[in-house]
């Protein structure tokens, strides 16, 4: 289904778009930056989001969102399966972050489908 961004308020995938810079910029800040698998998910996890938001805030399409959300689980158990959970911050930077990009994209999932059905 898709929607055009001139019927919708499009700031959750704004939000996802902020925590995709975060989440590029984050292994610097928060001293991982020499710990390849933490550092490159990052910076792979924040493009992927970037990308998405910015698709959809052109033109939504609701499976936009569904990505989004699948990105956000990976982000979340990434630290565990890569093996890099020992690397408290970025592991903890990942769980949180990859919680809000699902929170945001399950958000407008249901925005969308309220809108849709109240018209």
């Amino acid at each position: 289904m898709k929607t055009d961004i001139r019927n919708l308020s499009h700031w959750q995938d704004a939000g996802n778009l902020l925590l995709a810079v975060w989440l590029f910029v984050s292994p610097w800040l928060l001293n991982y930056s020499q710990e390849q698998l933490p550092a490159w998910n990052s910076f792979a996890v924040a493009i992927i989001v970037g990308v998405f938001a910015i698709a959809a805030m052109i033109k939504f399409a609701q499976w936009e969102e569904w990505i989004t959300i699948a990105v956000g689980v990976w982000l979340i158990i990434s630290p565990w399966l890569l093996g890099y959970a020992a690397t408290v911050a970025a592991m903890q930077n990942h769980v949180v972050i990859g919680a809000f990009v699902i929170i945001l994209a399950g958000w407008e999932i249901n925005a969308a489908e309220q809108t849709t059905s109240s018209t």
